[in-house]
């Protein structure tokens, strides 16, 4: 399962996230009533929440952990009051008898919550983050990014790691757990507590919020909007955007693609995933890469898309293209990145060492999109198949 390490500032607020079994991300208020990008991506990591991802807590260069996404009432992830996700500045008065969980005056940008359970235990022994990197050097990815932001989340393979150094280091207490080792938790009667409220209201997430203020007819101002709304459908499994973009086990957005650097300069992926081999989970069967453009796409954003697919395949794939479906999303193309789609993409290749096996890959499509103002979702059309 992947893995979300949340960012607290004091040991009293992780005592009451693990009480509760609830998590929040503050969420500054919305400006001219539009959602901003930073508020967009945050919806958009809610959005790929699924319920057996594990969740951990970082406080002044230490991590705790372990707890895992539940589901109540069908979901991990909720809004904490109905319309929470409209970009609009509300008042506490006006939502108090509505939230989920009580905040006090902050609560209206108390926006998004999840729910979690321990799993099996939250240790009180927190580990400095540089004996988790060195842990496993080779397994650590995404954790080196983690920078200026409230959460972050990473794949199966980088979760196990932090969950080998955590259960290690605390692997006496799971068997004798101590009140000085180990976190209380009254999450169940918290939990019971949201079951009753959701059954009153509408708490479920939506996107069309994030879309209908920033839609011009079909077209989109904001990328980082589009790449919420490409996660949430995904991720919802709907139909007419799986028939395009197929099914994916893990998917998240702005995935580090280049060697490791200071982070403000690293190339980043719009979006990032990869699905299992049916019935032999956690083995990855193939990679997703998406490159996104809110207007018009060129042939330089194809190549970009390009640089991106070969960082997974030297990273990811154990080099081989064929395991990895590309994606270029945009509201139109231009004439020359449609005519030189095959010359760009086209990979010949060798994997594998005895035999060696050459073979010729082209999996890229172009796809454009666009707001459908009855839906309120966005609609996807494949233009052009590399393959064709």
């Amino acid at each position: 399962m992947a893995g979300y390490l949340f960012g607290l500032d004091s040991i009293e607020s992780l005592e009451e996230c693990i009480e509760l079994g609830i998590y929040s991300t503050r969420i500054s208020s919305p400006t001219s009533e539009v959602w901003k990008a930073h508020q967009e991506g945050t919806f958009a990591d809610y959005s790929s929440m699924q319920a057996g991802d594990n969740v951990y807590f970082f406080i002044k260069r230490k991590i705790y952990g372990i707890g895992k996404l539940i589901n109540i009432s069908n979901d991990c992830k909720f809004l904490n009051y109905p319309d929470a996700d409209a970009p609009l500045d509300k008042q506490y008065a006006q939502i108090q008898s509505t939230l989920l969980y009580d905040y006090g005056e902050e609560s209206v940008n108390f926006r998004f919550i999840c729910v979690f359970e321990p799993s099996p235990m939250f240790f009180r022994n927190g580990i400095d983050m540089d004996d988790v990197l060195a842990s496993s050097p080779t397994r650590f990815k995404i954790l080196r990014t983690f920078w200026k932001l409230s959460f972050i989340k990473f794949s199966d393979e980088e979760n196990q790691a932090f969950k080998d150094i955590i259960l290690q280091r605390n692997y006496k207490f799971i068997l004798n757990p101590l009140p000085e080792s180990v976190y209380d938790s009254n999450y169940l009667q918290t939990h019971e507590n949201l079951n009753e409220k959701l059954a009153l209201g509408n708490y479920s997430l939506k996107i069309s919020p994030f879309l209908d203020t920033i839609s011009d007819g079909k077209y989109i101002r904001h990328e980082m909007a589009i790449e919420a709304a490409l996660i949430f459908q995904i991720s919802r499994l709907h139909d007419e955007t799986i028939a395009v973009f197929g099914r994916w086990d893990f998917i998240s957005h702005q995935v580090v693609a280049s060697p490791f650097k200071p982070v403000d300069y690293m190339d980043k992926m719009d979006i990032f995933g990869y699905s299992y081999i049916e019935d032999q989970r956690p083995t990855i069967a193939k990679y997703l890469v998406i490159e996104l453009k809110k207007a018009n796409a060129f042939e330089q954003d194809l190549l970009q898309l390009m640089k991106y697919i070969d960082w997974v395949k030297e990273e990811y794939s154990l080099g081989d293209y064929t395991r990895i479906e590309g994606f270029l999303v945009a509201f139109d193309f231009e004439h020359e990145c449609i005519n030189n789609l095959k010359k760009n993409v086209e990979r010949n290749f060798i994997y594998g060492v005895r035999p060696s096996i050459p073979d010729t890959w082209r999996n890229v499509k172009l796809v454009k999109y666009s707001y459908n103002e009855h839906t309120e979702l966005l609609d996807f059309e494949i233009i052009a198949d590399a393959n064709e």
